[in-house]
């Protein structure tokens, strides 16, 4: 396999994920949607609170990984191929993106930005 084809990262990533992954994809789809959402509303992106979501999205990428290694009962010595660590490393964005739309959320939700500054 001298091609990176990804429809193969699609088949593979769909298999390691089983039945997880469409109601993954639609939460990603709907966690966007809010994220539009919060920006609409708050007409910017609040700095603070992107920073601190950037931290916590760092631990949603570890637990994509690890949710991984739980879905499919594998672990580290079972990567065997260079798609294995291509697949890691876009688990880890994926989920570190995730995370830090969920954190940005929440923290949007928790502490909503005050009208005037200060």
């Amino acid at each position: 396999m001298k091609d990176l084809d990804p429809a193969i990262l699609f088949s593979v990533l769909q298999e390691i994920l089983g039945g997880l992954f469409w109601p993954l994809v639609a939460g990603a789809l709907l966690a966007g949607l809010a994220f539009l959402v919060v920006l609409v509303r708050d007409r910017r992106l609040v700095s603070d609170r992107f920073l601190m979501s950037e931290l916590i999205g760092l631990a949603g990428g570890v637990f994509a990984i690890w949710l991984a290694f739980v879905v499919t009962d594998s672990n580290f010595a079972d990567i065997g191929g260079p798609i294995d660590w291509v697949l890691l490393i876009v688990l880890f964005a994926l989920g570190g993106v995730g995370g830090t739309l969920c954190a940005y959320l929440l923290l949007a939700l928790v502490r909503p930005q005050r009208v005037g500054g200060a």
